[in-house]
């Protein structure tokens, strides 16, 4: 079992940055794939990106971070970063992180994954 725990949002401006920490607890923490998705007021909870299992880091990203945010593991601290850099005020959500077992395309699908966080609330002001 893991246990997931985010921290690190809050309000910034529109261009700003935020550095997301996703603190895991399990004696597997390095076998699982983690991922970030977020929830936005009204709007259904989407995948914003994921890393692999394995210590080399495999990323994949949705299109509408590319280029913005960066995801990465330090299996040694059990904790996922999530780099947000050129915030915009549709990245206003609350972002949660979650694990699995499992990489490829299925990493996109909220069903896929067996354990979450609480969430942490992102805004980004205009």
């Amino acid at each position: 079992q893991v246990q997931l725990v985010e921290s690190g949002g809050g309000l910034v401006q529109a261009g700003g940055s935020l550095r997301l920490s996703c603190a895991a607890a399990g004696r597997t923490f390095s076998s699982y794939a983690i991922s970030w998705f977020r929830q936005a007021q009204g709007r259904e909870r989407e995948f914003v990106v994921a890393i692999s299992s394995w210590s080399s880091g495999n990323t994949y990203y949705a299109d509408s971070v590319k280029g913005r945010f960066t995801i990465s593991r330090d299996n040694a601290k059990n904790t996922v970063y999530l780099q947000m850099n050129s915030l915009k005020p549709e990245d206003t959500a609350v972002y949660y992180c979650a694990a699995a077992q499992i990489w490829g395309p299925a990493v996109v699908r909220r069903d896929e994954y067996y354990y979450w966080g609480q969430g942490t609330q992102v805004t980004v002001s205009s």
